[in-house]
C-alpha cells in the first residue's frame, strides 16, 4: 500500500454571516477552521479539519504541521489503527485532550477519506453502510433572541425542509428559559422533535430543577446542561431530571464516553468527529452506544458525520450545526424529507473551495 508521503495544514479564521452566541462561549463572530491534507505515495489526497470556536486554532495547526508528521514519518497510510496509537501515545505526555486530540481528529478523518477514495467508496459504505438518509435538525445558536425572533429564526429552518430543531437554552433566570421553550413548543406544535442546550451553563442540582420545569414541553433531549467532568451529576440529572440527556461534544476520548454511559449519565452519547479522536473513535463510541442500548447523534461536521451515522443502526438525529462550510466546498449537503443524505462520490466526498479558504489564511 501507499505510504504518507506529506502532511499539509491549513489554518482558517473565516467570519459568521452572523453573529452568534450561547450560554458558555459568548457572542462569536468568527471561527477558526484548521484543515489536514494528507497526500500518499500514490498521488492521492485524503482531507480532513477539525474547528475551535475562535482560540487555539494556532496550536492544532503546528501540531498537524510539524509534530504528526515526525511522529508518523513515512508509515503506510492505510494502517490507520496504527497510525492512531502512534499519534496518540507520541502526543499523550502534553496531550489527552485540548489541542492534541483536535490535530489527531483532523489527520484521522483524511486518512479514512483517503483510504475510501482509494477503495473507491463512499465513507458510509466503506464503514459498513446502514442508510444514506438519517433524520437531522437545524442547530440554532439563538439564546440571546426572543420568543419572536426565536420563532422567526426558526420557521426559516422549517421552510429549508428541517423537521426538528434544537434551541438554547441557560439564561440567568429560568423563567426566561420555560417562556421560550412553551412559545417556540406552541408555535411548533406538540410531537415535533425539539431539543434545548444548555451548554454547560448550570451545576447538577440547577439542571435538574430546569429539566424538571422543560418536562412538560416534550423535548426529546436536553443537551449539555453541566460541565462534562462531572460523571455522578450527569447520573442524578438522568435519574432525577424527567428529560433524556444528550453530551459528548466536549468528551476527548473513547475512556470518557465509556465512564459516562457506564455510569448511566447519558441518553444520547453525542460524540463530535472533529474533537473527540477522530472517525476511529466517533465509530467505537458509537458501537460502545449500541452495546448499551443507546441511541448516538453527533456534534458538528455535519458534511463528514453524517456518513458515520449512515454507517450507524442506533443513529438518531444529526445536527446541522451553526458553523456551516456550505460557503466553502463544492456540493453542500442535500436534505429531503426532513433526512440528510450521504453522498456517493467517494471518501467523504467533501471538496473545499481552497482559493476562497485562502482569503481568511490566519497567520
Amino acid at each position: 500500500m501507499a505510504a504518507i508521503e506529506k502532511i499539509e495544514a491549513g489554518f482558517y479564521r473565516v467570519p459568521l454571516p452572523v453573529p452568534l452566541s450561547d450560554s458558555t462561549h459568548g457572542t462569536m463572530t468568527s471561527f477558526e477552521l484548521i484543515t489536514a491534507r494528507v497526500r500518499d505515495t500514490d498521488g492521492a489526497e485524503g482531507v480532513g479539519y477539525t474547528y475551535t470556536t475562535g482560540h487555539n486554532g494556532g496550536a492544532v495547526a503546528r501540531l498537524l504541521a510539524h509534530d504528526i508528521p515526525e511522529i508518523v514519518g513515512r508509515e503506510d497510510a492505510d494502517r490507520i489503527e496504527r497510525l492512531w496509537q502512534k499519534v496518540w501515545w507520541g502526543l499523550h505526555y502534553g496531550g489527552r485532550g485540548g489541542p492534541s486530540v483536535l490535530a489527531q481528529s483532523a489527520f484521522d478523518m483524511a486518512l479514512w477519506d483517503l483510504k475510501a477514495r482509494h477503495a473507491n467508496l463512499p465513507l458510509w459504505r466503506l464503514l459498513g453502510g446502514h442508510d444514506p438518509a438519517v433524520p437531522c435538525y437545524a442547530g440554532g445558536i439563538d439564546l440571546h433572541l426572543s420568543v419572536d425572533d426565536l420563532v422567526k429564526e426558526h420557521d426559516a429552518n422549517l421552510a429549508k425542509g428541517f423537521r426538528a430543531i434544537k434551541m438554547k437554552v441557560g439564561r440567568v433566570r429560568m423563567s426566561e428559559d420555560v417562556e421560550r421553550i412553551r412559545g417556540l413548543r406552541g408555535h411548533l406544535g406538540d410531537g415535533f422533535p425539539l431539543m434545548a442546550d444548555a451548554n454547560m451553563a448550570w451545576t447538577a442540582d440547577e439542571a435538574i430543577r430546569r429539566a424538571r420545569a422543560f418536562e412538560p414541553y416534550g423535548l426529546v433531549w436536553l443537551e449539555e446542561p453541566i460541565i462534562p467532568d462531572d460523571v455522578a451529576g450527569h447520573a442524578r440529572i438522568v435519574a432525577n431530571g424527567g428529560v433524556p440527556i444528550a453530551t459528548g461534544e466536549n468528551l476527548r476520548s473513547l475512556y470518557e464516553f465509556k465512564a459516562l454511559i457506564a455510569a448511566g449519565g447519558v441518553s444520547f452519547p453525542e460524540p463530535d468527529v472533529t474533537n473527540c479522536g477522530g472517525i476511529t473513535v466517533f465509530m467505537k463510541v458509537a458501537h460502545l452506544a449500541e452495546a448499551f442500548n443507546l441511541p448516538v447523534t453527533s456534534h458538528g461536521a455535519h458534511d463528514v458525520s453524517v456518513h458515520l451515522l449512515a454507517a450507524c443502526p442506533n443513529r438518531s438525529f444529526l445536527e446541522i450545526h451553526g458553523f456551516g462550510l456550505d460557503r466553502y466546498i463544492g456540493e453542500p449537503l442535500p436534505m429531503r424529507e426532513g433526512n440528510a443524505i450521504a453522498s456517493e462520490r467517494p471518501g467523504h466526498g467533501i471538496s473545499f473551495d481552497w482559493a476562497g479558504l485562502g482569503k481568511h489564511a490566519a497567520a
